[in-house]
C-alpha cells in the first residue's frame, strides 16, 4: 500500500517542477521586454523617437548658432538674420582708475586774461586760498597778478604756510583759526605721527585755515572838502570841495554793453565785479553824480574814474584805457566817462567796477538789474 502511494506521487512532483521553470522564463522575458520599452520611451536608443516630436539622442552633438551683428543671429538653412532680444556688451580692456583728491601743491604760471577768481575756479579751491598761500607774491592783492607770474595752488582750501622758527602746531593752528589735529591728520603733510617734526622754512598745509585780509582799495574822495594829497592816491585824485552838482537816482545801470563776468567775481578778497569790456569800448556812469577821481591811480587800478552820487553811494571804474571826464564834473546816468582797457595790474581788457555805500562795499549784484 505505501509503495503504491509513493509511485503515484512521483509524476505530480515532476509536473510541478516543469511549471516553475516555465514561469521563471516568462517572468525574465517580461522584464527584458519592459526594459526595452522604457529605453525606447525615454529616447535612450539612437534613431528612435518619442511621441510625435523629434528629440535628438543624448549622444548627438548640437550645431552652434553663428552670430552676425550684435543683437542678430543666423540659423543653418536661413538666409536672413533672426533678431534676438539680448543685451550687447562690448569688452573694455582699460582699467578704470578712480579720481582721488590731490595731495600735492601745483605750480601755475599766470597767462593773459587770468584772474585769481578764475584760477581758483579751475583748480576747485576758494580764491582766498590762492591769496593766502601766495602772500609773498600777491600781498593779499588780487590785482597784483601779472602774466608769467608763478603761483602755488594748494590741493584743498586753507593756507599753504611756510613754517617759521619757534612755530608749534598749537600756535599755527591758533593763528589760522583751526585745530592742530587738522594739520597733523591731513595726509598730504606726510608727518610721522609718532614724532611729528617740521623744519623751519618748509611748507605745511593748514586745512581750512583762514586769516584777515589786507584790502587793497582806492579811497574815494567825497565831493565835499577832502584835503587829500593827490600824490598819495595817484595823479587822478581830485582835491574835492564840489558843493552841489548832480545827484544820483538811487538806481544803477550796467556801465558796459556786456553783462558778463570776465575775471574776478565779487568775493571777500575782491570787493568788485570784473566785467567783460573790450579795449576801447565805451564805459558809462552807472548813476548820476560828481566826478571825484579821474586819471591814474596807484595800487594797481591803472586809469580810474570815481563818482560820488550824493546819496551815500559811490562807484569806481578801473583799468580804463583812457578817461573822458575831469574832476568836479557832473555826469548823468549812462553818460560816457572813459573807455575799456587793461591798465594797471591787469592780465587782459575788462572793467573793475565797485559800488560803495557810506564807506562800506556793496555787491553790485544786489543793485544792478538782472543781466
Amino acid at each position: 500500500m505505501n509503495a503504491k502511494v509513493a509511485a503515484e506521487a512521483e509524476p505530480d512532483s515532476a509536473s510541478r517542477g516543469a511549471w516553475i521553470s516555465w514561469a521563471g522564463w516568462i517572468i525574465a522575458l517580461a522584464c527584458v521586454v519592459g526594459a526595452l520599452y522604457l529605453a525606447w520611451h525615454k529616447g535612450f536608443i539612437p534613431g528612435t523617437s518619442y511621441a510625435e516630436g523629434s528629440v535628438q539622442a543624448a549622444t548627438q552633438t548640437a550645431t552652434p548658432i553663428p552670430t552676425t551683428e550684435p543683437g542678430e543671429a543666423s540659423l543653418p538653412g536661413y538666409s536672413q538674420p533672426i533678431k534676438v532680444d539680448a543685451v550687447y556688451r562690448q569688452g573694455n580692456l582699460q582699467t578704470i582708475i578712480p579720481n582721488r583728491p590731490r595731495q600735492d601743491v601745483e605750480l601755475y604760471t599766470v597767462e593773459a586774461g587770468d584772474s585769481v577768481f578764475g584760477i581758483a575756479s579751475f583748480f576747485g579751491v576758494e580764491p582766498e586760498t590762492i591769496l593766502w598761500s601766495n602772500y609773498e607774491t600777491l600781498k593779499d592783492n588780487p590785482h597784483a597778478i601779472t602774466v608769467g607770474m608763478e603761483l602755488k595752488i594748494p590741493p584743498i582750501n586753507g593756507i599753504y604756510y611756510q613754517w617759521q622758527k619757534g612755530d608749534t602746531f598749537d600756535s599755527v593752528a591758533a593763528e589760522f583759526e583751526t585745530d592742530p589735529v587738522e594739520i597733523l591728520g591731513w595726509g598730504g603733510n606726510k608727518f610721522d605721527l609718532t614724532n611729528p617734526q617740521v623744519e623751519p622754512g618748509s611748507y605745511v598745509m593748514v586745512p581750512d585755515g583762514k586769516r584777515a585780509f589786507q584790502q587793497w582799495i582806492v579811497p574815494i574822495i567825497p565831493r565835499g572838502a577832502a584835503g587829500v594829497s593827490t600824490g598819495m592816491y595817484g595823479g587822478g585824485a581830485c582835491p574835492g570841495g564840489y558843493e552841489g552838482g548832480a545827484y544820483g537816482t538811487g538806481s544803477f545801470i550796467w556801465p558796459t554793453v556786456n553783462h558778463t563776468i570776465s575775471g574776478n567775481d565779487y568775493w571777500s578778497g575782491h570787493l568788485a565785479l570784473d566785467i567783460g569790456a573790450a579795449l576801447g569800448e565805451p564805459i558809462s556812469a552807472s548813476d548820476s553824480g560828481v566826478i571825484v577821481f579821474a586819471g591814474w591811480s596807484t595800487g594797481g587800478y591803472g586809469n580810474a574814474v570815481a563818482i560820488d552820487h550824493g546819496n551815500g553811494y559811490q562807484t569806481l571804474y578801473a583799468h580804463l584805457n583812457s578817461v573822458s571826464v575831469r574832476c568836479g564834473q557832473s555826469v548823468s546816468q549812462g553818460q560816457n566817462i572813459g573807455y575799456g582797457g587793461s591798465t594797471g595790474n591787469s592780465t587782459g581788457p575788462h572793467l573793475h567796477f565797485e559800488i560803495r555805500f557810506q564807506g562800506g562795499f556793496v555787491s553790485p549784484w544786489y543793485v544792478l538789474p538782472a543781466p
